[in-house]
């Protein structure tokens, strides 16, 4: 109020019986807002709505189960530090793997599970010893090309393909060579494919019962063997061995030491001869070292030198043709 006890502004009494004041004077800036609210609110006056800000919580932004990863990792550092140095690391290393692989199986990143396709001959025990995959290994340490060589390395692997499946899994996919036929030539035994490209040596006996062909070449004509054995029909189960001659033609190995000779052309037709001699005479059984299906009009048979002796004297026995008989 003035001097003379006048109040200069009219006083409103509020909701809460303070005093408010009831106007307010016009600032510079609500003036020119009013004069110019196109440069005050750009954004309004554009139709553009404000941004928003979102908040986060941290916990939400975290890896699930970090802590008890974190922990865990920390717990076997401190592990390996103790076991190194108190001169274990070499314990260690043998019975829980690689210092960095202990590390990684502690975070949750160890080999839990190995998918294997493509299985054939090998068996998943194999696989993994060829691979040089243990329990003690870590996913993220692994080499994938290391494991993908030694895979392509063993004879009965063709191609191999090798990934990684994070966090605990590795899958593997194989192409296996598939063998066909055992093949012998200067003593020596190999696995052969149906192509004829030599795949190993023998050494694993799961292979035993495959045709078996002998001499130089015979390995790329094993499937011709294979069809002869088809067509020797019940006599397959005496043929040990097929030996090619000169490259041309084939000598039938028989279980008791007995040789089939078998024509260049025509011996699907010769081998169809010999189940007809077997079926009506036994010949396979007889005293003969070789009986020679060669010409398609008869059979030659050599005999054994014991039967051969004995034919010469039956043959002496027997009377000459005009000879007559003396009475005793």
């Amino acid at each position: 109020m003035d001097g003379g006890g006048r109040v200069l502004e009219p006083l409103i009494a509020g909701h809460s019986g303070g005093v408010a004041v009831g106007r307010s004077r016009p600032t510079l800036a609500g003036s020119f807002a009013r004069l110019a609210p196109w440069i005050v609110a750009p954004r309004a006056m554009l139709g553009l709505r404000p941004r928003r800000s979102v908040t986060v919580p941290i916990a939400r932004r975290l890896p699930a189960l970090l802590g008890t990863h974190l922990t865990l990792g920390f717990f076997g550092a401190v592990f390996v530090y103790g076991a190194v140095v108190g001169g274990h690391a070499d314990d260690l290393r043998a019975h829980h793997g690689e210092v960095r692989d202990v590390v990684a199986r502690a975070l949750g990143f160890g080999l839990k599970k190995v998918t294997i396709s493509g299985l054939s001959e090998l068996g998943e025990r194999e696989v993994l010893a060829i691979a040089g995959i243990s329990p003690r290994a870590s996913l993220p340490f692994l080499s994938v090309r290391d494991i993908r060589a030694r895979l392509e390395d063993a004879p009965l692997v063709r191609g191999a393909s090798v990934r990684k499946l994070y966090p605990n899994e590795l899958a593997i996919s194989l192409v296996e060579r598939n063998p066909y036929a055992l093949w012998q030539r200067n003593g020596e035994l190999k696995l052969v494919a149906a192509d004829g490209a030599a795949i190993d040596g023998f050494r694993d006996k799961r292979f035993a019962k495959l045709p078996l062909v002998v001499g130089e070449g015979a390995n790329l004509k094993a499937s011709e063997y294979a069809a002869l054995l088809e067509a020797a029909g019940p006599v397959r189960a005496r043929i040990r061995a097929g030996m090619l001659v000169a490259g041309r033609r084939w000598t039938l190995k028989i279980d008791n030491g007995l040789d089939v000779l078998l024509p260049e052309t025509g011996a699907a037709e010769a081998v169809a001869r010999l189940v007809r001699l077997e079926r009506e005479q036994r010949i396979l059984d007889k005293d003969v070292l070789a009986v020679d299906l060669r010409l398609p009009d008869r059979v030659v048979v050599r005999l054994t030198e014991e039967a051969a002796a004995a034919r010469a004297e039956l043959n002496k026995k027997k009377p000459q043709r005009g000879q007559k008989g003396v009475e005793t």
